[in-house]
């Protein structure tokens, strides 16, 4: 088991190459790392432990009862969760049902493992999806120059290579940042997407789950109850049916605890706190991604801030010459390659699109006099 938690280290595996922003880290390494472990704990608790342990009778085995309430899940009744505990209720909620539609049923702590798993696939899609589109172009045009202790002529042939593809490729890169972004908005929608999930997955109850927590944290101790008994209870009803000697169906009811709850409340009431601060947090990037490319006078702006020893008049007319996907590719480039090195390139780069515009200028200029 603890080999298996090893393994999840390389998921937050610190890389030298960055190929996307913080935030979007968040969803593909710390959130996947979170939900593969919490589903390992819950499936370690579920599959080896004991997650359900009801009170029964000689006349049933203790291993058939427990297996019977665990697969046809418990029960609580609505109308006991007010009632007094000790005086007319052993528990909340606990109680024999009148009605039928007076009972709530607990059927989703068999699939919470399987569910943990799958949000934790979900949460990659976007980092696969743009790791496919991306196609290494960053590490190919790096040529291992983030690190600047290197031979000058090996320097020089390198940044040759980098100046001579930013060139001739200059204004093509607006899709594959498109690409990009789409995948940021995809991680968004995500995130949001699988809170409604959850909600559907506990019958409506997990959109408010922090609020109605926070809520009983402050209210006064004497007439509160815990919403995570509603959610999350540790005891719980189940009825059991079986032939008896005369061979009559004779009912049984059991009482159950359920210790997997215990792990299950404290892994979503995380959650509910983590994926609301990842919302914002992703909402708030992509805002900022619409800024970016609506204002070139923000791009502007972002890049002096990052690189400070690039001239600004440079800057300035990349920029103003290039196409919002050229802008996104120097700030990637900038990201992993060494400091005075792109330094070097996009002053290069800048000097080669004044020679061109004076080139472009003086043809014109001659052609001009040329005219009859």
């Amino acid at each position: 088991m603890l080999d298996i938690f090893r393994g999840l280290k390389t998921l937050i595996k610190v890389s030298n190459l960055h190929i996307d922003c913080p935030v979007f880290r968040l969803h593909y390494s710390i959130t996947v790392l979170i939900l593969i472990a919490f589903s390992l704990i819950v499936t370690t608790r579920q599959y080896v432990g004991n997650p359900i342990d009801c009170i029964h009778t000689k006349d049933i085995p203790e291993d058939v009862l427990n297996t019977f309430c665990w697969i046809h899940t418990t029960y609580l009744v609505r109308g006991a969760f007010k009632k007094k505990i000790g005086v007319e209720v052993p528990y909340p909620g606990v109680e024999t049902a009148k009605d039928e539609k007076d009972k709530i049923l607990y059927k989703y702590y068999q699939w919470v493992c399987f569910c943990l798993f799958f949000q934790a696939i979900l949460f990659y899609t976007p980092r696969w999806l743009w790791k496919s589109w991306e196609g290494g172009k960053i590490h190919a045009l790096m040529m291992d120059l983030d690190i600047g202790i290197c031979s000058e002529t090996e320097k020089r042939i390198k940044k040759k290579l980098m100046i001579d593809y930013l060139w001739e490729n200059f204004r093509y890169h607006n899709w594959w940042a498109y690409k990009y972004y789409f995948c940021e908005v995809l991680a968004c929608i995500n995130v949001i997407g699988q809170m409604f999930l959850m909600n559907r997955f506990f019958d409506g109850a997990f959109l408010t789950f922090g609020i109605r927590v926070i809520e009983f944290m402050e209210s006064d101790q004497e007439d509160r109850i815990d919403p995570l008994i509603l959610v999350f209870p540790k005891m719980t009803k189940c009825t059991f049916y079986k032939f008896g000697v005369s061979g009559n169906v004779e009912m049984h009811d059991a009482i159950c605890i359920l210790p997997l709850n215990v792990v299950n409340e404290k892994i979503y009431v995380f959650l509910w706190f983590w994926f609301i601060i990842l919302s914002l947090l992703t909402f708030i990037t992509i805002v900022y991604r619409f800024i970016i490319i609506l204002s070139p006078r923000m791009r502007v702006y972002l890049l002096r801030m990052r690189y400070r020893l690039i001239k600004k008049d440079d800057i300035d007319l990349l920029v103003r010459k290039s196409k919002m996907g050229d802008w996104f590719l120097f700030y990637m480039l900038g990201e992993n390659v060494d400091s005075l090195i792109f330094r070097d390139v996009i002053h290069e780069l800048a000097h080669k699109l004044r020679n061109h515009q004076f080139q472009d200028c003086s043809r014109g200029f001659k052609d001009i006099h040329q005219e009859p």
